[in-house]
């Protein structure tokens, strides 16, 4: 009796009554809201509550999926999901963007993406694409595609966090594990849901998630995809870097304030004979360990091409908040276009530095601030 005065409750409640009323909208706001509650609380993929949210994330939506689909077959008919089914759209959508969006933040977090674009804008035109709407989330094509894409993002950032390493072979590993859950959920749900063997060709689902597999294995060979987890926080080039007490003072002059994604200018006034450095910050999970390099390239413009000047390495440690420091320098550089890039040993871009070398300008015109990181 209880039960059914709470399910007459719910049916001729406010919020219900709102939902159906506004139903065409519903998908979007869901999906927008879950885009907002994670870029208000995510900060550090190694931080607790981050994993937390990205784990639960990811469990619920897998959970909502399998149960939105068995749904039309009346499987939760009498039971206390029947009253909720109708929200299982909307879950969907909220799961989808929370999850997209964590993406999005931290591939966002590298100082130049000019290397890494092509991912990250998939990543963003998944965020905001037209399949919101619920008509659309009820394409079972979309839906395990969508999934196996997310699921595949969220396994290449978990991974080297929990087993505190990266490479090639964690990178495979993430995609295998990946394809083996989309495979048993899509399996699973298949072969429980009538509804869904009349809607679905089962070789054709799974030669489009196969198709999604290769072409991020693509990208990350061709050295498309950035290395999550770890993230460029800073990359600055400047005229001097020192180190004293464990903090580094760089100076550097400082770009148009109304240029905030770029703290140095792009024109680098350079004294013949002086060292230019390039100082950087990168974010790694806690105890997370990496070879990182500085690749000084300048484009040589007889041939047209760029040139590498040269390749200098240090280690990294991960869990420090502002990330690790660390800097390069070279003498005798020439006049002209460069750019450093800030790779992994496997050569996967974290980040570009550009700038052009301009020797003939007087010393006192340059204006140089000092700053501590």
């Amino acid at each position: 009796m209880l039960k059914k005065r709470t399910l007459v409750r719910f049916r001729n409640s406010k919020f219900r009554k709102f939902l159906r009323k506004h139903q065409k909208y519903a998908p979007v706001v869901f999906f927008m809201g879950g885009f907002i509650f994670d870029s208000l609380t995510l900060g550090r993929i190694d931080r607790t509550y981050d994993l937390s949210v990205l784990c639960l994330h990811m469990t619920s939506l897998t959970l909502v999926i399998y149960a939105y689909n068995l749904a039309d077959d009346g499987r939760w008919k009498n039971t206390f999901l029947e009253r909720y089914q109708e929200f299982f759209p909307l879950a969907i959508q909220f799961f989808f963007g929370g999850l997209s969006s964590a993406y999005v933040i931290y591939f966002s977090r590298s100082v130049s993406l000019s290397k890494t674009a092509t991912f990250f804008v998939i990543l963003v035109a998944l965020l905001f694409a037209n399949e919101f709407l619920k008509q659309r989330i009820s394409n079972k094509y979309l839906q395990f595609s969508v999934y196996f894409f997310l699921n595949f993002t969220f396994l290449t950032f978990m991974v080297p966090v929990f087993i505190k390493d990266m490479g090639t072979s964690i990178f495979l590993l993430s995609g295998a594990a990946s394809l083996g859950i989309t495979m048993v959920l899509l399996l699973v749900t298949y072969f429980s849901s009538p509804s869904t063997r009349n809607e679905i060709h089962l070789g054709k689902l799974i030669g489009i998630i196969a198709l999604i597999y290769a072409l991020i294995n693509l990208f990350y060979f061709f050295r498309l995809i950035p290395p999550v987890p770890l993230a460029l926080d800073e990359g600055i080039v400047s005229q001097n870097v020192r180190l004293e007490d464990n903090t580094y003072f760089v100076s550097y002059e400082p770009n148009e304030s109304y240029m905030f994604w770029r703290d140095h200018k792009l024109k680098f006034h350079h004294t013949p004979g002086e060292k230019v450095f390039i100082f950087s910050s990168i974010f790694a999970p806690t105890a997370l360990r990496e070879s990182i390099l500085h690749r000084w390239q300048w484009f040589n413009p007889a041939t047209g091409e760029w040139e590498i000047m040269d390749n200098i390495g240090f280690e990294i440690t991960g869990g420090r908040t502002g990330g690790f420091r660390g800097y390069t320098y070279k003498s005798n550089v020439k006049p002209g276009q460069w750019e450093v890039d800030v790779i992994t040993e496997e050569g996967l871009v974290l980040g570009v530095i550009d700038f052009e070398i301009i020797t003939d300008v007087p010393v006192d015109a340059v204006k140089v601030v000092q700053r501590k990181f």
